[in-house]
């Protein structure tokens, strides 16, 4: 969310914003709102001022006049307990509206309704050129024995998937090694829960935006009786938000900025946005793992700028040590959601599909550390609302697509990249001997 006191002050800018982003809120109507709910609260102050005023005072009163007090205190009670009722309802209003204000994106920022208007912006590695016919993925998965994705969505349903022999070996070591680069540039490692109450999925923003692609537990507790007592709680997309909410309603210190937190998890989405969309294979999947970066810093749009610059250098530095072709798309504001101010996708080349995302590099300024309260006392005493940014290391399976893809020798073997030979223990997979 955004500063209230910008929002009054910058309608035409926010209102700007809304537009570019897409997102479906009226401002005249929540500043309306916002209006009526300042003015309520003022009400509220003045009669709780009158109460205490007549607390102190009715000692001293007589017989009568205390009577007379008494009857009129009343009467301001009973519009107290009013007045608070209808607060409550036009908090409820004022907080869901809230809640859709977007960031302001930045300056550089295309500005474009969808994807189309996305900008490359930077290209590294030399595609690879194959003297025999590649095979995609799947081929090669099926080939090798890698994965079953007949028999995972037999268990698990649609984009259900098993991973097997040298692709789950390679899976692990290509997180532990990603996780363990991160700890070396001092990220601090964390293994954060993927269960989440709701609290930790609006302050990172994907509540209300994204509700319909996250999933909602459905046993959370029961009683005797078999009602439902449990708290709604969902899985995590991504541990990004579980990541923020460890910092939630604390106030850090200045001197220990920027934190830097390397969280590696399971994922868990429903893609309902996806429908029809890369329906084969592992590019698109209902949970997979990810390496996952996040940076509290002070607030200051430089700082901010050099970490999300930073960030994105140590997603492709993975890349790089890879050996995988990749380039970097600045996002548009049509495609970047509510809360970025601005955003970049690392797109890696796989032979099948051609250039495909697999990390997102985002910076949200005080967006979310406002929904979450996560502040910092500055050297000389104030209060302010830190900047998160976050970025992905590796995501897995999706980057096993353009391993194999690129990696793959003319007869039907897949060569390991040299940097995962160490935590693999084989250099090449081969088709098995039945």
């Amino acid at each position: 969310m955004l500063d209230l006191d910008f929002i009054r002050e910058n309608v035409s800018t926010v209102k700007k914003a809304i537009e570019q982003k897409g997102i479906e809120l009226d401002l005249d109507e929540f500043l309306k709102i916002d209006e009526d709910r300042r003015k309520k609260i003022q009400e509220i102050d003045n009669l709780r001022n009158k109460q205490n005023d007549f607390s102190k005072k009715i000692s001293q009163m007589k017989d009568a006049e205390k009577e007379k007090s008494l009857l009129e205190m009343k009467k301001i009670s009973d519009n107290l307990k009013e007045l608070e009722n209808t607060l409550r309802e036009v908090e409820k209003k004022w907080q869901k509206l809230y809640l859709l204000v977007p960031n302001i994106p930045s300056k550089d920022t295309p500005v474009g309704p969808d994807d189309k208007s996305n900008q490359e912006v930077e290209r590294w590695g030399e595609l690879p050129k194959f003297d025999f016919e590649p095979k995609d993925h799947i081929e090669l998965g099926l080939s090798l024995d890698l994965f079953d994705l007949k028999q995972g969505a037999e268990t698990s349903g649609f984009r259900g998937y098993y991973l097997k022999n040298e692709a789950a070996v390679m899976q692990i070591a290509l997180l532990f090694w990603a996780f363990k680069k991160m700890v070396e540039k001092g990220f601090t490692p964390v293994i954060p829960p993927t269960i989440l109450k709701e609290f930790a999925l609006v302050g990172s923003g994907h509540f209300p935006f994204n509700k319909d692609d996250i999933y909602e537990l459905a046993n959370t507790g029961k009683n005797e009786k078999g009602e439902q007592i449990g708290e709604t709680l969902y899985l995590a997309g991504t541990s990004e938000p579980s990541l923020l909410a460890y910092f939630a309603n604390k106030t850090l210190e200045e001197k220990d900025l920027p934190i830097k937190f390397c969280g590696i998890s399971s994922c868990y989405r429903n893609e309902v946005g996806s429908y029809g969309k890369d329906t084969k294979g592992l590019y698109r999947l209902h949970e997979f793992m990810k390496v996952e970066q996040v940076v509290l810093c002070r607030a200051d749009e430089k700082e901010s700028e050099k970490w999300l610059q930073k960030m994105k250098e140590y997603s492709q530095e993975i890349l790089k040590e890879l050996k995988l072709p990749h380039r970097v798309v600045q996002i548009s504001t049509g495609d970047m959601g509510a809360g970025k101010r601005k955003m970049y996708d690392i797109e890696t080349y796989m032979p099948s599909r051609g250039y495909s995302e697999t990390h997102s590099d985002s910076d949200l300024t005080d967006w979310q550390s406002r929904r979450l309260n996560i502040k910092y006392k500055t050297k000389d005493g104030k209060k302010v609302y830190v900047y998160a940014l976050n970025d992905t290391v590796i995501a897995s399976p999706r980057i096993l697509i353009a391993i194999l893809e690129n990696y793959q020798n003319k007869d039907g073997s897949v060569t390991v990249p040299e940097v995962l030979v160490p935590y693999c223990g084989f250099e090449y997979i081969r088709a098995k001997n039945k």
